[in-house]
């Protein structure tokens, strides 16, 4: 997504005074003129932000990436202004009037409208501020122009005295972040799902397809191929169970706390009626932290929920290693399964197809696992009675959660499932493979013992001869008994098989 041009305070005319212009009738003017503790600054007349959002996207042109990138986190922030203005209407804190404008500005913001006005990068100094003021403002501008009057005229609508009433960024901000997070991962959620039901139905369709299992890349015993994808079907259900867990931590909520958990500068039973307004606008069961004092200061459910992500991202790139290692040849590789191409693969290698949808979502993981490191370090760098680092933990979490539902998403629908059918197997190879290998013996333990059977393994690698021709010739099992004893069903169990749909 293409970032936003960053605001800049009108330029000053570089033109001599007398000097000769051409003459234009005056027209509306392009900028207003706007005040804050440092100073009065310019601020192009069309803007829904205003001073403190200029001063921010001077002060950090770090990433690139405004709020607007995230649109979750702008629903959220505008649902928390919509809450804190009807609770402070019903407490007789807020004029209707004002709470009307400030309710419909919040709702046309949730429809999807100003989005491009939300313009602070989301890394910043000031534990999220800037981002508090840019909601402010913007709110406060559209409400004013639904009462009438015209964008900056603050006495009539405040940003801070009106829409912030009875807020603190350390409240407001963070709440919002637990918002945003939970209607993220309930879009991982289902993308995890779809990906689950196409491992699933691989599963389904590979039941039968004997193979050769393999532990520290050596022939181990046989399987079948529809147990190995039914493997990367039950990790994705373990793990949105565990993903299910941690967004739970996201429904305790500090709002009412105020700057460090006191509930400074709010009425009795504000905590409560925003709650409870809260609730209804985003229809979410969220509930008030029993200590607002400790839950101001901590960051340990955005630890826990990236700690799940990292999880998630581990198993899906060790699947993924899996499925580049299969399909790897197609002559000189393991070529047991085929990944559907979807693209060329060399700009000088004629014919060569690669694994681009497994290596593409393995990066997605590399990644992901970082972003956990920057939750954590960010998480305890936190002091007293704040943890001033909550953007880039927003950050870090945000890019993990979207990147992760494309990657689950990308992976089922570009490769496992289609096109053309997605994967399919090398069935006949597969079933060479466990015919000619010495793992077979090892079903044979039990019935000509250990000793016997490494010998016939010895000399099966010796000779090239086959496990069963030997066993054979040396009389140590009747053919009958020999051929029930190497039956796929016996081989890999398939029956006891089980598969997991979402």
């Amino acid at each position: 997504m293409t970032a936003p041009a960053r605001p800049t305070a009108a330029p000053a005319s570089d033109r001599p005074l007398g000097a000769d212009a051409p003459h234009t009738p005056a027209g509306p003017p392009r900028t207003r003129r706007e005040h804050d503790l440092l100073g009065d600054r310019d601020v192009p007349a069309d803007a829904y932000w205003g001073i403190h959002s200029l001063r921010a996207t001077e002060n950090f042109p770090v990433t690139g990436v405004p709020i607007s990138v995230y649109p979750q986190l702008v629903d959220a922030l505008a649902a928390v202004k919509q809450a804190a203005a009807r609770a402070n209407e019903e407490l007789g804190l807020l004029p209707a009037d004002k709470a009307r404008a400030i309710v419909a500005a919040c709702e046309e913001i949730r429809a999807g409208h100003l989005h491009d006005q939300f313009v602070v990068d989301v890394i910043q100094g000031g534990a999220g501020t800037s981002t508090n003021m840019n909601v402010n403002e913007v709110v406060a501008n559209r409400a004013l122009e639904l009462l009438g009057h015209a964008k900056g005229e603050y006495a009539h609508l405040h940003p801070n005295e009106d829409v912030n009433l009875s807020q603190s960024t350390n409240d407001a901000y963070p709440t919002s972040l637990r918002i945003a997070t939970i209607t993220a991962v309930h879009g991982l959620l289902q993308a995890m799902a779809v990906l689950q039901d196409a491992f699933a139905a691989k599963a389904v369709e590979f039941r039968d397809v004997l193979k050769m299992g393999r532990t520290q890349l050596q022939d181990a015993v046989p399987m079948t191929l529809g147990q190995e994808f039914s493997t990367y079907a039950v990790m994705l259900e373990e793990d949105r169970g565990r993903l299910s867990e941690a967004v739970e931590l996201m429904h305790e909520i500090n709002l009412g706390a105020t700057a460090i958990g006191t509930g400074l500068n709010t009425p009795p039973g504000y905590a409560e009626t925003a709650r409870r307004q809260l609730c209804e606008i985003t229809g979410l069961p969220l509930v008030t932290s029993a200590n607002l004092v400790e839950a101001t200061q901590d960051c340990g459910a955005f630890v826990q929920l990236s700690g799940v992500l990292k999880r998630i991202a581990v198993k899906l790139s060790k699947t993924c290693n899996d499925l580049r290692l299969l399909s790897s040849g197609p002559r000189a590789g393991l070529n047991e399964i085929n990944l559907p191409p979807v693209q060329a693969g060399s700009s000088i290698m004629p014919g060569k197809v690669n694994p681009v949808i497994p290596e593409v979502v393995n990066q997605v993981a590399f990644e992901v696992i970082g972003n956990d490191l920057t939750v954590t370090m960010a998480a305890e760098a936190g002091q007293l009675q704040l943890n001033a680092f909550e953007p880039v933990i927003l950050h870090a979490l945000a890019k993990s959660i979207t990147s992760l539902r494309a990657a689950c998403l990308t992976l089922a629908e570009r490769c496992v499932a289609g096109p053309d059918g997605g994967i399919t197997a090398n069935t006949e190879a597969l079933r060479a493979s466990v015919e000619n290998s010495i793992g077979l013996v090892t079903a044979l333990n039990p019935h000509i013992g250990y000793t016997t059977a490494t010998a016939i393994a010895q000399e099966a690698l010796r000779t090239g001869r086959g496990v069963a021709e030997l066993t054979l010739e040396k009389g140590l099992l009747p053919a009958e008994r020999l051929a029930e004893l190497l039956t796929p069903e016996r081989l890999a169990g398939a029956s006891d098989q089980r598969v997991q749909w979402s």
